[in-house]
């Protein structure tokens, strides 16, 4: 397992936005986003209008790679066989992309605490 590099998903990535101290150990961290959960980050910087949305955009769009179809469909299976717990579609093909890449799925979502592959910081 690749220590040096995780998946951050949207609350992740909003963490650090927001200078949450617990997640100052993951900055000098590679980051892995899906398309996914940049179509999240982005929404929810407009939504919010976010003063330096460009800034942050511009800052994580590199760390975009595209899922595989494969992962989609093992994600979406996934999702199914957790509807009792409305875990979002980006979480969940996030979920399944760290799996694959064999890197740590970075997240404070409740959904996901004491998960396999899971680095849950509140």
């Amino acid at each position: 397992m690749n220590e040096d590099t995780y998946f951050f998903d949207t609350y992740a990535l909003f963490s650090i936005l927001e200078k949450n101290p617990d997640y100052v150990p993951y900055l000098e961290k590679k980051v892995i986003i899906n398309d996914f959960v940049f179509a999240e980050f982005c929404y929810n910087l407009f939504k919010d209008k976010a003063r330096n949305a460009q800034t942050s955009i511009d800052e994580i769009k590199d760390c975009v790679v595209h899922a595989d179809p494969e992962w989609i469909k093992e994600a979406m299976q996934f999702r199914l066989d957790w509807k009792d717990r409305n875990v979002s579609m980006a979480d969940c093909i996030g979920y399944i992309m760290a799996k694959q890449l064999g890197i740590k799925f970075l997240t404070g979502d409740k959904e996901f605490e004491g998960m396999e592959n899971v680095e849950f910081v509140k």
